[in-house]
């Protein structure tokens, strides 16, 4: 692998000049332009320039789905196998008969599973920026079921509503019958799902790396191009980001398996660039896919759930509202919408929410406008990383016909 790096670094330096219009450029000169035409394309977005991004959006998805219909057409065998293999699981679904109580708690879980992967998906893959799903869906679920297990003193909270709602079962559960374990247990299907989709989403860096470096031709992906760029300025790299992102880089270089994993266990913002790296250098896939499944999916989601179990059990919850009635003048009239969610909450538990006061609590309508403002924004993201692929399209088709006159 290593000897597989320092081939490239041997070619990127001979390739030092390019050859245009029947002269060479300097590096210099390329950067530059490069810089400006990337430049132009963050200036496509929404808030800037709404019809073009629009416009360029919209041409991209046709671009997309026309390039998908042409892969799927050329694997049409798989595609025919699917299609039979749904048509059989449908009719499976529809029959009548013995097995359709198995049919629906098949369902029932696979559905669940898919909702959480999805989940996993959106939060590392976002075509440049991810949807914070862990913060706005699975830790707010782990911290629901850790209070309810706390106030029922049980969690077999019964199917359905749950998952749906939680509510206390009928009979009552032996008091301090609750431990760190026994909520880990409760939720360790969703957090190991979303923990496996999180791994899913850190693919198409591995998939692109590999692709350019086995082809040769360079990649649609800016960070991609801050990856080539920092390999060629490794020595003289002096600030704490770029310290870092070598120190990624060389460990996963190096130590392989065990370096993966090392960077996948802990809540790591660049451990994009070690799909990339793992991608440049040829890093197997099963290597790389292993140990970031293993590592997000298993260590780093232990580690999470650990933390909001802790966080929410019902004694430091306790101790964090009555520090926040501590707070000099603001305190008792910050208190008080805390321990009243808490009570509606500990209510509705109990089947008891219809004697409870009715009215919207402003925490949970924070929360509600939170979310909505996120996946909007993601939304957002989305349009506009899609219109500034197709002005790269653009860009790169006028360099190559300069090219060519």
């Amino acid at each position: 692998m290593a000897e597989n790096g320092t081939d490239c670094d041997q070619r990127r330096i001979g390739m030092s000049k390019e050859q245009h219009n029947g002269s060479f450029t300097e590096p210099s000169s390329l950067s530059k332009q490069k810089q400006k035409e990337r430049e132009e394309r963050q200036n496509i977005v929404l808030w800037r320039k709404p019809l073009i991004t629009l416009q360029y959006f919209f041409l991209e998805t046709l671009i997309n789905l026309k390039e998908w219909t042409i892969k799927l057409w050329h694997r049409r065998r798989i595609v025919v196998s699917l299609l039979l293999l749904l048509a059989v699981l449908t009719s499976a679904y529809y029959i009548e008969g013995a097995h359709q109580q198995y049919v629906q708690r098949m369902e029932k879980k696979l559905l669940w599973c898919a909702y959480w992967v999805g989940l996993g998906i959106l939060s590392s893959v976002g075509l440049g920026t991810g949807l914070h799903t862990f913060l706005l869906y699975l830790g707010p679920h782990i911290a629901s079921v850790t209070l309810a297990a706390y106030e029922c003193n049980s969690v077999d909270f019964p199917e359905p509503p749950y998952p749906d709602q939680i509510i206390c079962p009928d009979e009552e559960g032996v008091e301090g019958s609750i431990s760190l374990w026994t909520i880990i247990s409760k939720v360790r299907l969703e957090a190991c799902m979303w923990g496996a989709g999180t791994a899913i989403g850190e693919l198409p860096p591995y998939f692109m790396a590999r692709a350019a470096r086995l082809s040769g031709a360079e990649p649609d992906d800016e960070e991609y191009q801050e990856f080539e760029e920092m390999l060629e300025h490794a020595e003289t790299a002096q600030d704490f980001a770029s310290r870092a992102k070598l120190a990624v880089q060389n460990l996963v270089q190096k130590v392989g398996f065990f370096g993966i994993l090392a960077c996948a266990s802990i809540p790591n913002p660049l451990f994009d660039l070690a799909g990339i790296t793992c991608g440049h250098f040829l890093v197997p896939f099963w290597t790389f896919f292993g140990a970031t499944l293993i590592g997000k999916a298993i260590i780093k989601m232990h580690i999470q759930k650990l933390f909001v179990i802790i966080t929410f059990s019902k004694h430091i919850v306790e101790q964090m509202v009555s520090l926040i009635g501590a707070v000099p003048s603001l305190g008792p009239s910050l208190q008080k919408p805390f321990q009243q969610y808490l009570e509606s909450q500990r209510l509705k538990l109990h089947h008891k929410a219809d004697g409870a006061p009715q009215g919207e609590n402003w925490l949970s309508w924070m929360f509600e406008k939170l979310v909505i403002v996120m996946v909007c924004y993601f939304i957002l993201s989305i349009i506009n990383s899609m219109a500034q692929s197709y002005a790269k399209r653009l860009q790169q088709k006028m360099s190559s016909e300069e090219k060519t006159k």
